[in-house]
């Protein structure tokens, strides 16, 4: 992890393993199934301890039908409490697809003021090498309590980003394949991109056959190839605000201090006629 601005933004297998019963510290098991399975993948064996958190039903607005907006802070207080999670604690968070909802639940914990956050590099593909342990017991916590203190500068609207558009203190990015950005694919009612955008597929940030990140040297790389340097707003957005919150991640990794997320993503923006579009 030599080389990245902030190295303690991710933790290793090794760590992890050293540091499995240390006092204050959680381990949540993230990984998720659009068909609603990933608790039965969590129970087939995680990390010993760690407890599942379904983000896409606890940290989602679920009013908002086909968007993944954040949910507001009564809510995510809550399912943090349920977990066991409160003011005080370390969480390391993990999952099975490249740390992309490991990066959305970090996210939507720094929104509320929740710092102490972690990923495990690799997720749980890193985890089970080297004959690691695993459980199968569902681990139920006492309750804690956590109390937000919200950070929206952390999370824009359309009607936020709508505002910011053409200005020259933000760097807006478009964490989508190159063919959704140019518009010859997509599931939106209208295709392309948000007008200033420059594309930056997080895809290209995984080490090739692993899980885990890139080296700080080649992800630093890849932003200056985008023309992504230090100095401005930072602002991100994908499909449904989950490779941007990966994007959002690295971005923190590198030292980018000013970053916010879309969440709505063109999930919202490219189905809504009176917002504007470029291919």
């Amino acid at each position: 992890m030599s080389g990245y601005v902030r190295p303690e933004l991710l933790v290793t297998p090794e760590w992890l393993a050293d540091n499995l019963h240390r006092p204050g510290l959680r381990i949540l098991d993230v990984r998720w199934r659009p068909d609603g399975t990933g608790r039965a993948a969590y129970l087939a064996g995680h990390v010993p301890g760690a407890v599942h958190l379904d983000w896409a039903a606890d940290l989602v607005n679920g009013e908002d039908s086909g968007l993944f907006l954040l949910a507001g802070p009564e809510q995510v207080a809550a399912a943090l409490g349920r977990a066991g999670i409160g003011n005080g604690t370390t969480v390391v968070l993990y999952d099975d697809a490249a740390s992309l909802f490991a990066s959305r639940v970090w996210w939507s914990l720094r929104v509320y003021g929740f710092d102490a956050v972690r990923i495990l590099d690799g997720g749980y593909r890193a985890w089970t090498t080297d004959d690691r342990p695993i459980s199968n017991s569902a681990a139920n916590p006492d309750p804690a309590t956590f109390i937000p203190r919200t950070q929206m500068r952390q999370r824009l609207t359309w009607a936020d980003l709508r505002g910011l558009l053409g200005s020259p203190d933000m760097t807006l990015l478009d964490a989508r394949a190159p063919a959704e950005y140019l518009g010859h694919e997509g599931n939106g009612r209208r295709l392309g991109h948000i007008p200033g955008a420059v594309n930056l597929p997080v895809a290209a940030m995984t080490a090739p056959g692993t899980q885990q990140f890139r080296s700080a040297d080649d992800l630093t790389r890849l932003l200056l190839k985008a023309n992504v340097t230090k100095g401005r707003r930072m602002v991100c957005y994908d499909g449904s605000g989950i490779a941007a919150a990966k994007l959002l991640f690295i971005l923190g990794l590198l030292g980018h201090e000013d970053t916010a997320l879309y969440d709505g993503g063109w999930a919202e923006w490219g189905d809504r006629l009176d917002l504007p579009v470029d291919r």
